[in-house]
């Protein structure tokens, strides 16, 4: 399974226009060679250079399984970030450059469960039933963005 972005490459600057210095609406990705035995996806994004812990940003299961996940979309059913929303909340971060994991997983099942979950209850309904998973990592810094560097 393989996790990518026609606007980003892995270990590289997110453009402004995914993040809070612009639309903030989710960038498009693919998902190429998916077990053919996957029932739903899952996708995670989260910042863990954050201060204090890990930031959600985005929490999206039971996802028809596809191979793309379009731009400014809700592809399945929402979770709760850490914004204390159920949409995407796109990179922040108050100083420095942060690390932002696009995560992506296959399970074997649908979880079946309702909106507003959060990350770990989502972490512990997938347990035993992931397939594969792949991670997309993105870069951003609000200082970099506007000192025109990006």
């Amino acid at each position: 399974m393989k996790l990518t972005s026609n606007k980003f490459q892995h270990n590289e600057m997110i453009p402004a226009v995914y993040t809070c210095e612009g639309e903030n609406i989710n960038p498009p990705l693919s998902i190429s060679d998916l077990p053919p035995q996957a029932q739903s996806l899952v996708l995670i994004v989260d910042d863990p250079d954050a201060p204090g812990s890990t930031f959600i940003h985005w929490v999206v299961y039971d996802i028809p399984v596809t191979g793309h996940i379009k731009e400014n979309s809700v592809p399945g059913t929402t979770g709760i970030n850490d914004f204390k929303r159920r949409n995407y909340g796109g990179p922040c971060p108050p100083s420095g450059v942060h690390h932002y994991y696009f995560k992506a997983y296959a399970l074997d099942t649908k979880l079946d469960l309702p909106e507003g979950q959060t990350k770990a209850q989502i972490e512990k309904a997938m347990q035993g039933h992931v397939l594969d998973q792949d991670e997309l990592i993105g870069l951003f810094s609000k200082e970099r963005q506007t000192a025109g560097r990006v």
